[in-house]
């Protein structure tokens, strides 16, 4: 695909698909790939001589040899329709550095993570890096994680048994799906009502103390921006939010003087 040395050519080594728009990859980098949990890897795929490019949340822990990535197709989208088509076997680029600063703090013992469905990505090599660290007897101290994460029908939450076998087995982590169109999943028997909307109430159930806590929002930017102004009200200082937004939305076209 490339033979630019700020790339790996990667392989897809296997495919689960959730939904209609929802799906997951776990790939061979090509290379030896450092990251920190919650950092983002950019992949790429040729579309005639340009390359499309675009950074996505690792679900895989750095413990881990493969690298995993959950995807929403967005069908007007630049990337995300030439990575639906890919299967396993299929290559495409990715660049060698891992970035980004939606990582664990070091200094609050508490983790309130918030997120909309692929925006658990980055939750989950939170946890898969921390159950690693529990087995081998290294976990820190005192570190909690509490995981609220929102869609809109139960089918889109992509590693909601993996969360649930882990909170099952530890005593260090809190897991909380909720479903905001329950109408359309009559099945569901969990939490309903949008994530954004039910923050107050968990962070009081689980007697979250902004000063001891650092809250993280990712996924869809008005989630963020409504998350963000709970918290504030609620007393989580500035220093204590942290968040990864996964597109920016279009600002509204302005009115010309004719049509106002």
């Amino acid at each position: 695909m490339t033979q630019d040395d700020r790339f790996y050519l990667a392989t897809i080594l296997s495919r689960s698909d959730y939904t209609e728009d929802l799906w997951s990859v776990r790939i061979a980098p090509g290379g030896p790939f450092a990251f920190t949990p919650g950092q983002y890897a950019t992949l790429g795929v040729r579309a005639g001589e340009r390359l499309m490019e675009r950074a996505y949340s690792i679900v895989s822990s750095p413990h881990e040899k493969e690298l995993e990535f959950f995807f929403e197709l967005v069908p007007q989208g630049g990337l995300t329709p030439l990575l639906y088509q890919l299967r396993p076997g299929d290559q495409l680029s990715v660049r060698k550095a891992a970035k980004g600063r939606f990582t664990l703090a070091s200094d609050t013992p508490n983790h309130l993570l918030i997120g909309t469905v692929t925006g658990i990505a980055p939750y989950v090599s939170f946890v898969r890096s921390l159950l690693e660290l529990w087995l081998a007897g290294t976990y820190p101290e005192g570190h909690r994680i509490f995981l609220l994460v929102g869609a809109s029908r139960s089918p889109e939450f992509g590693y909601r048994e993996e969360i649930e076998r882990v909170a099952a087995e530890v005593p260090w982590l809190k897991f909380v799906p909720t479903v905001s169109r329950p109408w359309e999943d009559p099945s569901w028997a969990g939490e309903v009502g949008r994530v954004d909307d039910l923050v107050r109430k968990y962070a009081d159930l689980w007697g979250l103390d902004p000063s001891t806590t650092t809250a993280y929002l990712c996924g869809h930017p008005q989630m963020i921006e409504h998350g963000k102004g709970i918290l504030h009200r609620a007393g989580f200082p500035k220093q204590h939010l942290k968040e990864e937004i996964y597109w920016i939305p279009a600002k509204p076209a302005k009115l010309s003087q004719a049509s106002a």
